[in-house]
């Protein structure tokens, strides 16, 4: 018969973008691992790839840049026109002149000055913001005595967050938390692309013009020169790199604690140890970092044809039964959920901090919080990157809305209130907020005054 890996027709390809594989991947790179350290996969209809699920193999391409290139314009088949080009996988793969896509001295440039600027966060600025937006969101729905969790606090916390650290005014800023989410739920995601691709080139501007203590100012002033375009895209691949994997670390996590195995309804285990065992076990972005061959290689005796996606499985090299001592003591140095080589996560330390902070305020401020639904019931959204919760639904106490007004200076003319909870997110099309429903960061910015 041969070995399955050789038979790379359509119809071996299994695709991971079904609800058959959201609801159980593990089960899917079990079947994978049939094919070798490598295997036939369809990311979206007629978008082939092969992934690596191999803890060894995934290192071996993650640190040979040589051999295996970041530039999706190597992607023959997309250049062939085989790949239609409103797929929803595009967004994630094709190029951007940013540090997640070039290779070389180009990577080099665009990468220093990512991290050189990371460099410059103050870790305790940076905890003070999170605890601030935090509290912010709480007051929005802690008097209801409800909520979900991923959609009130998990997806809505990092956009606020960017926007802080992008230093975005008010406008640009409700503009890039709209879009930014319209991207990631896949609503109008051609308008919403053009319409953040606009609020980012005018902060870039902005920030040329008028220079501050944030991020886009650190990128406009560091000495790699980098043009408006580079600039933009390096953005881009910030809060994309951030928001979405960001919100799943803290989802999944506190659904991790939150799993009842005692009379409290909670696990007992310690938000470090949650958020470390996701990283192993779900990790937020669960397949990514696609490579493309620069010419025909041989993968673990797997054909790797020149300029094809290879895409590194994150939780399924996590989870190779070769790793079985790693994975049973959680050695952070050996799982995947970061990356390695010269695409490393750059920001491993401040997400693992903007989680951790962001999952204690919550618990510190509602302590008797449980699942609402029962946990076998949750739906995981289907996708072939990501490993997301579609929702979160919580329930606690009651507690009065009033952390963000404590945290504010009062004076007479300013009495310590509360704004009324919001009863919508950010527009689902993309815009700006109606005139008598403000947007998230501007709202944010009325209760702080920064």
């Amino acid at each position: 018969m041969g070995c399955p890996a050789h038979h790379t027709t359509q119809a071996a390809r299994m695709p991971l973008y079904g609800e058959e594989f959201a609801a159980d991947p593990g089960a899917v790179y079990d079947r994978l691992r049939a094919y070798g350290p490598a295997a036939p996969v369809e990311l979206a209809p007629g978008v082939e790839a092969t992934l690596v699920t191999e803890h060894e193999s995934a290192l071996r391409v993650l640190q040979s840049p040589a051999l295996f290139a970041r530039d999706s314009r190597r992607w023959k088949a997309l250049a062939e026109g085989r790949v239609a080009l409103d797929s929803p996988v595009l967004p994630m793969m094709v190029y951007r002149p940013n540090c997640l896509f070039t290779d070389g001295t180009e990577h080099l440039r665009l990468r220093k000055a990512v991290t050189d600027s990371l460099g410059r966060l103050n870790v305790n600025r940076l905890g003070r913001d999170v605890e601030r937006i935090a509290d912010y969101l709480l007051d929005q729905f802690s008097e209801r005595g409800m909520a979900d969790l991923l959609n009130d606090y998990a997806k809505l916390l990092p956009l606020l967050l960017f926007n802080q650290l992008f230093g975005c005014p008010a406008g640009i800023g409700d503009r890039l938390t709209a879009n930014m989410a319209a991207i990631f739920d896949g609503q109008d995601v051609m308008r919403a692309n053009e319409e953040l691709t606009a609020c980012l080139m005018e902060l870039v501007a902005l920030k040329r013009r008028q220079p501050g203590n944030d991020i886009t100012s650190w990128l406009v002033e560091h000495p790699s020169g980098l043009n408006d375009e580079e600039l933009k895209d390096q953005l881009v691949m910030l809060m994309g790199a951030g928001v979405e994997p960001e919100r799943n670390l803290i989802g999944n996590a506190l659904l991790l604690l939150l799993s009842a195995d005692s009379s409290t309804g909670r696990s007992g285990m310690r938000v470090e140890d949650a958020i470390d065992q996701v990283l192993w076990n779900n990790p937020p972005i669960a397949n990514y970092a696609t490579h493309f061959p620069v010419q025909d290689v041989e993968l673990g005796g797997v054909p790797l044809p020149a300029d094809t996606p290879v895409v590194i499985s994150f939780a399924g090299a996590n989870t190779d039964p070769a790793l079985t001592e790693a994975h049973q003591v959680l050695s952070k140095g050996a799982h995947l959920a970061w990356g390695a080589g010269p695409h490393a996560c750059p920001a491993k330390d401040p997400a693992q901090l903007i989680a951790l902070t962001a999952i204690e305020r919550l618990l510190n401020a509602l302590p008797d919080l449980t699942l609402a639904v029962p946990q076998g019931s949750l739906r995981w959204r289907p996708g072939p990157f990501h490993r997301a919760l579609v929702a979160l639904p919580v329930r606690f106490s009651p507690t009065p809305g009033l952390r963000t007004a404590a945290a504010r200076p009062v004076t007479a003319s300013q009495p310590a209130t509360v704004p009324p909870a919001r009863t919508q997110t950010a527009s689902s099309s993309g815009g700006t907020a109606p005139a008598k429903q403000k947007g998230w960061w501007s709202s944010f910015l009325d209760v702080f005054r920064l």
